[in-house]
């Protein structure tokens, strides 16, 4: 089966939210497109493609490290097995939750999936440390500010930030409006929002349906690559 033609379909099913069975047939077998979505998950090809997308686009435009956000969102996952929990907005059904890490303009540098019983704060280490293209050392002249909202609030995720060597910004939302009233270059964390909102139009992402963990983060990966892709080829354009 050509390489292209299963990259094709699994595209179709992160994009339409299809069941794996229920692909079109020209795309071939299902249970074969599958099996390679796996492998290929396996042996780290969408991380890789994320990575080369990315390192693209700080090519072209440049990673905007000086301001960056964080932020959880909760998903709805039926059929889930592993990597699930109570959601606590959906009345305890099983749901999922992703920590986001973007650059200034919402670009996808780092995501952690959980179940959705796991808070922010918990998951806020991991997502800072598994950026997957090399964060730059800040310095005295070029800082490096985190945004994220009042659930953050406390001193474990403060010191998580600051151990990283990141200043802090954990504000709610009119905190927000007020300092960038009093601060033009201040970066409010709605980019990360929108991130999320991206990754919701990835149909398979908005309900999972995965019963793995694997074959989620597998397709989190593969859709922030698709982002940073669509960025450079907006840049391109």
């Amino acid at each position: 089966m050509p390489p292209r033609r299963v990259f094709a379909a699994i595209v179709y099913v992160l994009r339409t939210g299809c069941q794996w069975k229920a692909l079109p047939k020209e795309f071939g077998g299902a249970s074969a497109i599958h099996l390679h979505f796996q492998q290929w998950h396996r042996a780290g090809f969408f991380v890789a493609l994320w990575r080369a997308g990315l390192a693209e686009y700080d090519e072209m435009e440049g990673i905007t490290w000086d301001w960056q956000s964080v932020d959880g969102a909760l998903v709805k996952a039926p059929l889930a097995i592993e990597c699930v929990g109570a959601n606590p907005t959906d009345r305890g059904k099983k749901g999922r939750k992703r920590s986001l890490l973007v650059d200034g303009r919402g670009v996808p540098l780092s995501l952690v999936a959980s179940g959705a019983n796991v808070h922010d704060v918990k998951l806020l280490a991991a997502t800072l440390d598994q950026v997957i293209r090399a964060r730059p050392a800040p310095r005295a002249k070029a800082p490096q500010h985190l945004c994220a909202d009042a659930g953050y609030k406390g001193a474990p995720a403060r010191q998580a930030v600051e151990n990283r060597h990141y200043r802090p910004h954990i504000k709610q939302r009119r905190e927000e409006a007020e300092a960038k009233r009093k601060r033009p270059r201040y970066k409010a964390r709605w980019v990360v929002e929108r991130t999320h909102s991206w990754l919701n139009r990835f149909r398979k992402l908005l309900v999972s349906f995965e019963k793995t963990k694997e074959s989620y983060v597998a397709l989190l990966a593969l859709a922030a690559a698709m982002i940073c892709w669509r960025q450079t080829i907006i840049i391109y354009g």
